[in-house]
Protein backbone atom coordinates (compact mmCIF):
# COMPACT_ATOMS: atom_id res chain seq x y z
CA UNK A 1 0.00 0.00 0.00
CA UNK A 2 0.89 3.52 -0.40
CA UNK A 3 1.22 6.25 2.15
CA UNK A 4 -1.94 7.22 4.19
CA UNK A 5 -3.48 10.22 2.68
CA UNK A 6 -4.64 13.25 4.45
CA UNK A 7 -8.30 12.21 4.36
CA UNK A 8 -9.97 8.71 4.49
CA UNK A 9 -11.01 7.39 1.41
CA UNK A 10 -13.96 5.33 0.95
CA UNK A 11 -15.02 2.85 -1.52
CA UNK A 12 -18.03 0.51 -0.86
CA UNK A 13 -18.40 -2.42 -2.98
CA UNK A 14 -22.29 -3.51 -1.82
CA UNK A 15 -25.14 -1.52 -3.33
CA UNK A 16 -25.07 1.60 -3.45
CA UNK A 17 -21.38 1.50 -4.76
CA UNK A 18 -19.47 4.54 -4.40
CA UNK A 19 -16.01 6.22 -3.94
CA UNK A 20 -15.18 9.17 -1.84
CA UNK A 21 -11.70 10.68 -1.69
CA UNK A 22 -10.28 14.41 -0.42
CA UNK A 23 -11.68 16.19 -3.84
CA UNK A 24 -15.45 14.30 -4.09
CA UNK A 25 -17.28 11.80 -4.25
CA UNK A 26 -18.26 9.26 -7.52
CA UNK A 27 -21.92 7.29 -6.69
CA UNK A 28 -22.73 4.30 -9.00
CA UNK A 29 -23.76 7.06 -12.00
CA UNK A 30 -20.34 7.71 -12.66
CA UNK A 31 -18.70 4.51 -12.22
CA UNK A 32 -19.15 3.82 -15.52
CA UNK A 33 -22.11 0.80 -15.43
CA UNK A 34 -22.46 -2.90 -13.93
CA UNK A 35 -18.88 -3.61 -15.81
CA UNK A 36 -17.40 -0.80 -14.58
CA UNK A 37 -18.48 -1.82 -10.77
CA UNK A 38 -17.35 -5.04 -10.86
CA UNK A 39 -13.99 -4.21 -13.06
CA UNK A 40 -13.87 -1.63 -9.35
CA UNK A 41 -14.94 -4.61 -7.21
CA UNK A 42 -12.04 -7.02 -8.52
CA UNK A 43 -9.30 -4.30 -8.80
CA UNK A 44 -10.12 -3.05 -5.10
CA UNK A 45 -10.41 -6.57 -3.13
CA UNK A 46 -7.62 -7.49 -5.07
CA UNK A 47 -5.68 -4.61 -4.76
CA UNK A 48 -2.20 -6.40 -2.84
CA UNK A 49 -1.86 -8.58 -6.29
CA UNK A 50 -1.92 -7.33 -9.80
CA UNK A 51 -4.86 -8.60 -11.64
CA UNK A 52 -4.81 -10.29 -14.92
CA UNK A 53 -6.48 -8.57 -17.73
CA UNK A 54 -7.94 -12.17 -18.66
CA UNK A 55 -8.96 -12.52 -15.25
CA UNK A 56 -10.90 -9.73 -15.74
CA UNK A 57 -12.57 -10.40 -19.17
CA UNK A 58 -13.86 -13.75 -17.62
CA UNK A 59 -15.52 -12.03 -15.04
CA UNK A 60 -16.45 -9.29 -17.39
CA UNK A 61 -17.71 -12.37 -20.15
CA UNK A 62 -18.20 -14.97 -18.81
CA UNK A 63 -19.98 -16.81 -21.85
CA UNK A 64 -17.97 -15.55 -24.46
CA UNK A 65 -15.18 -13.21 -24.78
CA UNK A 66 -15.85 -10.12 -27.30
CA UNK A 67 -13.13 -10.57 -30.32
CA UNK A 68 -12.17 -7.18 -29.01
CA UNK A 69 -12.18 -7.96 -24.97
CA UNK A 70 -8.65 -7.05 -24.82
CA UNK A 71 -9.05 -2.96 -26.32
CA UNK A 72 -12.55 -3.20 -24.15
CA UNK A 73 -10.83 -3.68 -21.25
CA UNK A 74 -8.32 -1.20 -21.70
CA UNK A 75 -11.09 1.14 -22.22
CA UNK A 76 -12.81 0.36 -19.40
CA UNK A 77 -9.87 0.60 -16.80
CA UNK A 78 -9.17 3.68 -18.12
CA UNK A 79 -12.52 5.12 -17.23
CA UNK A 80 -12.29 4.22 -13.78
CA UNK A 81 -8.57 5.23 -13.55
CA UNK A 82 -9.78 8.49 -14.18
CA UNK A 83 -13.19 8.83 -12.48
CA UNK A 84 -11.02 7.83 -8.99
CA UNK A 85 -8.17 10.54 -10.12
CA UNK A 86 -10.94 12.97 -9.77
CA UNK A 87 -12.14 11.95 -6.31
CA UNK A 88 -9.00 10.20 -4.37
CA UNK A 89 -5.69 11.12 -6.23
CA UNK A 90 -3.94 8.72 -4.21
CA UNK A 91 -5.59 5.94 -5.46
CA UNK A 92 -3.24 4.63 -8.41
CA UNK A 93 -4.44 2.54 -10.72
CA UNK A 94 -1.30 1.09 -12.33
CA UNK A 95 -0.80 -1.10 -15.22
CA UNK A 96 2.20 -3.15 -16.48
CA UNK A 97 1.99 -5.77 -19.66
CA UNK A 98 -1.80 -7.57 -19.56
CA UNK A 99 -2.15 -6.85 -15.62
CA UNK A 100 -3.22 -3.72 -13.42
CA UNK A 101 -3.30 -3.14 -9.93
CA UNK A 102 -5.83 -0.93 -7.75
CA UNK A 103 -3.06 1.01 -4.81
CA UNK A 104 -4.57 2.37 -1.86
CA UNK A 105 -3.56 4.53 1.10
CA UNK A 106 -3.08 2.61 4.47
CA UNK A 107 -6.16 4.19 5.95
CA UNK A 108 -8.71 3.40 3.00
CA UNK A 109 -11.93 2.06 3.83
CA UNK A 110 -13.32 -1.07 1.58
CA UNK A 111 -16.79 -2.30 3.04
CA UNK A 112 -16.37 -5.85 2.18
CA UNK A 113 -12.79 -5.98 4.15
CA UNK A 114 -14.38 -3.80 6.81
CA UNK A 115 -17.36 -6.19 7.36
CA UNK A 116 -14.59 -9.06 7.48
CA UNK A 117 -12.44 -7.44 10.09
CA UNK A 118 -15.62 -6.47 11.57
CA UNK A 119 -17.19 -9.61 12.43
CA UNK A 120 -13.89 -11.23 13.60
CA UNK A 121 -13.31 -8.50 16.10
CA UNK A 122 -16.67 -9.13 17.38
CA UNK A 123 -16.45 -12.73 18.11
CA UNK A 124 -13.26 -12.21 19.82
CA UNK A 125 -14.76 -9.79 22.04
CA UNK A 126 -17.59 -11.43 22.94
CA UNK A 127 -15.61 -14.03 23.41
CA UNK A 128 -13.54 -12.06 26.26
CA UNK A 129 -17.17 -11.16 27.78
CA UNK A 130 -16.92 -7.41 26.05
CA UNK A 131 -20.71 -7.78 25.05
CA UNK A 132 -21.52 -4.43 24.01
CA UNK A 133 -18.39 -3.59 22.13
CA UNK A 134 -19.30 -7.11 20.35
CA UNK A 135 -22.65 -6.00 19.60
CA UNK A 136 -21.38 -2.85 18.11
CA UNK A 137 -18.93 -4.63 15.40
CA UNK A 138 -21.21 -7.11 14.76
CA UNK A 139 -23.99 -4.94 14.00
CA UNK A 140 -21.74 -2.79 11.07
CA UNK A 141 -20.80 -6.55 9.65
CA UNK A 142 -24.23 -7.58 9.44
CA UNK A 143 -24.99 -4.18 7.93
CA UNK A 144 -22.46 -4.19 5.18
CA UNK A 145 -23.10 -7.75 4.23
CA UNK A 146 -26.71 -7.74 3.76
CA UNK A 147 -26.60 -5.08 1.02
CA UNK A 148 -26.33 -6.82 -2.60
CA UNK A 149 -22.89 -6.96 -3.90
CA UNK A 150 -22.71 -7.37 -7.92
CA UNK A 151 -26.19 -8.11 -8.67
CA UNK A 152 -26.66 -9.90 -12.38
CA UNK A 153 -22.78 -10.95 -12.41
CA UNK A 154 -22.21 -14.89 -11.44
CA UNK A 155 -19.02 -15.45 -13.02
CA UNK A 156 -16.50 -17.82 -10.01
CA UNK A 157 -15.06 -14.63 -8.56
CA UNK A 158 -18.46 -12.44 -7.85
CA UNK A 159 -19.98 -15.74 -6.71
CA UNK A 160 -16.97 -16.35 -4.31
CA UNK A 161 -17.03 -13.11 -2.72
CA UNK A 162 -20.91 -12.89 -2.27
CA UNK A 163 -20.65 -16.16 -0.63
CA UNK A 164 -17.92 -14.58 2.05
CA UNK A 165 -20.26 -12.32 2.69
CA UNK A 166 -23.37 -14.33 3.33
CA UNK A 167 -21.11 -16.35 5.35
CA UNK A 168 -20.08 -12.93 7.36
CA UNK A 169 -23.48 -12.20 7.74
CA UNK A 170 -24.62 -15.35 9.08
CA UNK A 171 -21.61 -14.76 11.72
CA UNK A 172 -22.93 -11.70 12.47
CA UNK A 173 -26.29 -12.51 12.85
CA UNK A 174 -25.71 -15.69 14.99
CA UNK A 175 -23.46 -13.49 17.05
CA UNK A 176 -26.39 -10.80 17.58
CA UNK A 177 -28.40 -13.45 18.43
CA UNK A 178 -26.26 -14.47 21.48
CA UNK A 179 -25.98 -10.77 22.59
CA UNK A 180 -29.27 -10.62 22.85
CA UNK A 181 -30.14 -13.49 25.04
CA UNK A 182 -27.03 -12.06 27.23
CA UNK A 183 -28.33 -8.57 27.74
CA UNK A 184 -32.15 -9.74 28.12
CA UNK A 185 -34.08 -9.17 24.82
CA UNK A 186 -35.25 -12.52 23.66
CA UNK A 187 -37.25 -10.91 21.72
CA UNK A 188 -34.57 -9.42 19.13
CA UNK A 189 -32.33 -12.71 19.48
CA UNK A 190 -35.62 -14.25 18.16
CA UNK A 191 -35.85 -12.28 15.20
CA UNK A 192 -31.92 -12.77 14.47
CA UNK A 193 -32.49 -16.43 14.78
CA UNK A 194 -35.17 -16.25 12.06
CA UNK A 195 -33.06 -14.34 9.70
CA UNK A 196 -30.61 -17.00 9.85
CA UNK A 197 -32.74 -19.49 9.31
CA UNK A 198 -34.32 -17.76 6.19
CA UNK A 199 -30.60 -17.75 4.33
CA UNK A 200 -29.73 -21.33 5.72
CA UNK A 201 -32.47 -23.41 6.94
CA UNK A 202 -30.30 -25.87 8.76
CA UNK A 203 -28.15 -24.41 10.98
CA UNK A 204 -29.18 -25.69 13.98
CA UNK A 205 -27.34 -23.33 16.14
CA UNK A 206 -30.38 -20.68 15.37
CA UNK A 207 -32.92 -23.46 16.04
CA UNK A 208 -30.99 -23.42 19.57
CA UNK A 209 -31.33 -19.99 19.97
CA UNK A 210 -35.19 -19.40 18.31
CA UNK A 211 -35.98 -22.29 21.13
CA UNK A 212 -34.04 -20.03 24.13
CA UNK A 213 -35.71 -17.41 22.87
CA UNK A 214 -39.19 -18.45 23.56
CA UNK A 215 -38.13 -20.53 26.39
CA UNK A 216 -36.82 -16.74 27.63
CA UNK A 217 -39.82 -15.09 26.93
CA UNK A 218 -42.02 -17.61 28.68
CA UNK A 219 -43.46 -19.38 25.34
CA UNK A 220 -42.97 -23.06 25.98
CA UNK A 221 -45.17 -24.14 22.69
CA UNK A 222 -43.44 -21.86 20.53
CA UNK A 223 -40.32 -23.12 21.64
CA UNK A 224 -41.57 -26.92 21.15
CA UNK A 225 -42.81 -25.56 17.55
CA UNK A 226 -39.53 -24.51 16.53
CA UNK A 227 -37.88 -27.84 17.73
CA UNK A 228 -40.41 -29.78 15.75
CA UNK A 229 -39.86 -27.40 12.94
CA UNK A 230 -35.71 -28.27 12.97
CA UNK A 231 -36.74 -32.21 13.64
CA UNK A 232 -38.50 -31.84 10.93
CA UNK A 233 -36.54 -30.23 8.29
CA UNK A 234 -33.47 -32.45 9.17
CA UNK A 235 -35.36 -35.46 8.61
CA UNK A 236 -37.09 -34.62 5.75
CA UNK A 237 -34.40 -32.94 3.56
CA UNK A 238 -31.25 -34.31 5.18
CA UNK A 239 -32.32 -37.86 6.96
CA UNK A 240 -31.03 -36.59 9.64
CA UNK A 241 -31.62 -36.39 13.49
CA UNK A 242 -31.17 -33.06 15.85
CA UNK A 243 -27.51 -33.02 17.61
CA UNK A 244 -27.62 -33.73 21.25
CA UNK A 245 -27.44 -30.48 21.75
CA UNK A 246 -30.46 -29.73 20.45
CA UNK A 247 -32.11 -32.34 21.31
CA UNK A 248 -30.86 -31.61 25.21
CA UNK A 249 -33.18 -28.37 25.21
CA UNK A 250 -36.49 -30.58 25.17
CA UNK A 251 -35.00 -31.63 28.78
CA UNK A 252 -35.67 -27.59 29.68
CA UNK A 253 -39.37 -27.75 27.84
CA UNK A 254 -40.51 -30.68 30.10
CA UNK A 255 -38.98 -29.55 33.18
CA UNK A 256 -40.85 -26.30 32.36
CA UNK A 257 -44.68 -28.21 31.43
CA UNK A 258 -43.89 -30.25 34.23
CA UNK A 259 -43.17 -27.84 36.98
CA UNK A 260 -45.98 -27.00 39.43
CA UNK A 261 -47.40 -23.09 39.30
CA UNK A 262 -46.18 -21.24 42.18
CA UNK A 263 -49.14 -20.99 44.59
CA UNK A 264 -50.01 -17.25 46.33
CA UNK A 265 -50.51 -17.70 49.83
CA UNK A 266 -53.21 -15.60 51.45
CA UNK A 267 -53.54 -14.54 55.09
Amino acid sequence: MIPQSETPIRIYLTAPAFVEGPTGLAGEGRLHGPQGRLALAMLALEHRRPVGRDELADELWPDALPSSYEVSVKVLVSKLRATLHEVAPSLRLVGTVGHYQLQVPRETTIDVELAAERVHRAEARLRDGAVDAAAADGLVASMIASRPFLPGFDGPWATAWRNRLIDIRLRALTLLSQVWLEKGQPAQAGRDAEAILLVDPYREEAYRTLIRAHLAMGDRAAAARAYSRCAARLAADLGVEPALETSGLLDELRINRTRPARRTVTT
